[in-house]
């Protein structure tokens, strides 16, 4: 699962040139900004036209941006001068939107990808853009919303030297920062995909398990892979069960590598600690089923199990946790732990 298509042993300096194209078999780093022409705004499309082209092996450092508008950030009490410019930029001249709300990096295009092929994405580094988050309820949202029917927005400073959450006066919330929303581009045939369901796509799949260190492999459906960033989280629980988590601008640093032909067809992931699968689906049940087979399915491909033993060692295992219960589909996950192989 993790057969390196590159020996990625060169240093190289940060290109500031978003556009620029790297050399083939050069691994580069590259920096995109958030900026009007460099995101997708709520949506995944195989026809979005990249923003940056890169090869595999290089990296790529995103800043990405919260999810919501300056006004309703000073609205809520954020001081107009911690409200990012580039945010105040992106909503004043994106046109160019839905049908989803999040506010994506990308797309980038991996030259060496196409459908059948597998990217890999390895999460090397994740760092607070800004001092505060938010979380934020409303009327029709979330998980219970005949409990609270109204609306609601709170703003929680962040300390990044102790990396917790000020949620209220003697609660403090521990930080682990990832990137709700990474995916690349459905099939050509599903068009403008809202950004909001995560799929086989990947996209808004709100696992907190994928922080720095855990890495994410994605099956490439269009050329290009056309990978998308975004949603960023300084923490949250599992379920996200009023549908935002500690919303807040982040820095991602992530190298992609491509292994070809591999034919996976779902999303999955990897820890240092854990192996990865998931489900999303409208119901939680049917959720619940693809991340149970997805496991089932790696453990024969991978540690060439039977299927019978695969299916009982995820169950004595594994742990079937619920990802999130709030964005259209639902998502389970399956962590699997490496210590169980021995040898």
């Amino acid at each position: 699962m993790r057969k390196t298509i590159l020996s990625l042993i060169l240093i190289v300096p940060l290109f500031a040139a978003a556009q620029a194209t790297p050399a083939p078999n050069t691994p580069q780093k590259f920096k995109l900004p958030a900026s009007p022409k460099t995101v997708a705004w709520g949506y995944y499309d195989a026809a979005a036209p990249p923003v940056l082209r890169i090869h595999s092996g290089d990296t790529v450092v995103f800043d990405t941006l919260i999810t919501n508008s300056p006004t309703g950030l000073e609205r809520a009490g954020v001081p107009p001068e911690q409200v990012e410019q580039s945010l105040r930029d992106v909503y004043k001249e994106v046109t160019n939107k839905g049908p989803g709300g999040h506010i994506l990096n990308g797309p980038v295009f991996v030259e060496e990808a196409e459908p059948g092929d597998t990217l890999e994405v390895r999460i090397q580094k994740i760092d607070l853009a800004i001092p505060y988050a938010y979380n934020a309820f409303g009327p029709t949202r979330g998980f219970l919303p005949e409990d609270f029917p109204y609306r609601k927005m709170k703003i929680i400073p962040l300390d990044k030297d102790r990396m917790i959450a000020k949620f209220a006066p003697g609660i403090e919330v521990p930080l682990h920062p990832f990137f709700g929303s990474m995916g690349v581009a459905p099939p050509e045939g599903f068009g403008r995909i809202d950004s909001a369901p995560p799929s086989l796509h990947a996209g808004n799949m709100d696992n907190k398990e994928l922080v720095a260190g855990a890495t994410l492999f994605l099956p490439v459906h269009a050329k290009g892979a056309l990978f998308e960033i975004g949603d960023g989280h300084a923490g949250q629980g599992n379920g996200e069960v009023d549908i935002t988590a500690l919303e807040t601008s982040l820095i991602g640093t992530l190298e992609f590598v491509v292994h070809k032909g591999t034919g996976q067809k779902y999303p999955r992931a990897e820890t240092p600690t854990h192996y990865i699968s998931m489900g999303f689906h409208p119901e939680l049940h049917e959720a619940t089923r693809i991340a149970v087979r997805e496991m089932i399915d790696f453990l024969v491909s991978a540690k060439h199990l039977s299927r019978d033993d695969a299916y009982m060692l995820t169950s004595v295992a594994g742990d079937v946790d619920i990802t999130e219960l709030v964005d259209g589909n639902k998502g389970v996950h399956v962590m699997l732990p490496k210590a169980v192989f021995v040898k």
